[in-house]
């Protein structure tokens, strides 16, 4: 069965959303069925915090206390709702004082729906789509579904030595994600990428010694510069004088030593254009046939050091 709990933005395009927000009908059926929809916001009142959609000429309205399931609501939470796609379930259709008709709508509802019928049923392990809502120092928050967020730390970006998820990824971009960890009593779910990249192996069997290839500096230290081949993978590189973190660099293969887990290399040149990886395309799980994994190992059976994720 197909996920309908989507992050916000999935529907508002699709022909079945747009059939029940255009007409005064459609509202009325997607309320007697309890549709989740989308529209986006054009405004939010300065004084109350409502956020209003247009409907196609008719006046949708989210107030503050129904725009998050969570308990304490942050001002800025709502008002960077703006120019957005929000998830809601129609609530009433009313005429205002001025005869007006209105829709009354709650993203509450639309999200707590998400979280007892979709979220909360699922395990470690499981692959499910995602959204890159926001970068901190210390992670990412992603959309997981109708706007419910959820934390990507630093390090479940990836194995490779990045400082901040903004290194590999970009904003509101769309991704699959693993889940790690589910706290029932707060209902606070975290997510990784790093087990979607593939093993140690699976990257490095697609360099040999002796090639020149692409790369990407994203750490120096006093015993040499860390250069990332994959979003997986990354070699040791001698130190070179002017080299910069963030760099792309021209960099050759000394060596691959699968006992160690290590690559040697040289920089031979590097370049200040930042470059921005498609990470899709370097999954090495096919996300659309696979949706949970139970264990995965990064680290070659050669390897005395283990590097794995348990999930069931």
């Amino acid at each position: 069965m197909s996920n309908k709990y989507l992050p916000e933005g999935s529907l508002v395009l699709t022909p079945e959303n747009k059939e029940y927000i255009s007409s005064l009908q459609g509202l009325e059926r997607a309320r007697a069925e309890g549709k989740i929809l989308e529209a986006i916001v054009t405004k939010c009142d300065s004084q109350t915090l409502c956020l209003h959609l247009d409907l196609y000429g008719i006046d949708g309205t989210i107030e503050r206390e129904e725009c998050l399931l969570e308990n304490e609501i942050k001002d800025i939470a709502i008002i960077t709702r703006v120019g957005k796609a929000v998830a809601f379930k129609v609530m009433q259709i009313i005429k205002d004082k001025n005869g007006k008709t209105r829709a009354i709508l709650s993203r509450k509802e639309a999200q707590r729906e998400c979280m007892e019928s979709y979220l909360m049923d699922l395990a470690r392990g499981d692959i499910i789509p995602a959204k890159i809502t926001h970068f901190e120092p210390f992670g990412a928050f992603l959309d997981i579904g109708c706007g419910i967020s959820s934390l990507m730390s630093v390090d479940s970006v990836s194995v490779s030595r990045i400082l901040t998820p903004k290194d590999r990824f970009y904003e509101r971009e769309e991704l699959n994600v693993i889940v790690k960890s589910i706290d029932y009593e707060t209902g606070r779910i975290y997510v990784s990428t790093k087990e979607l990249f593939g093993t140690w192996e699976e990257n490095a069997s697609e360099f040999s010694v002796g090639q020149t290839v692409f790369g990407i500096v994203r750490s120096i230290e006093n015993y040499g510069i860390f250069v990332e081949l994959a979003p997986n993978l990354a070699g040791l590189a001698e130190l070179k004088e002017g080299v910069k973190v963030g760099q792309s660099c021209a960099t050759y293969i000394k060596s691959i030593i699968p006992e160690k887990m290590k690559i040697k290399l040289v920089i031979i040149d590097t370049y200040d254009n930042s470059a921005e990886l498609d990470t899709k395309r370097y999954y090495k799980i096919d996300t659309e046939k696979t949706k949970h994994i139970s264990y995965w190992k990064y680290s070659p059976n050669c390897c005395e050091r283990i590097v794995e994720t348990i999930f069931d």
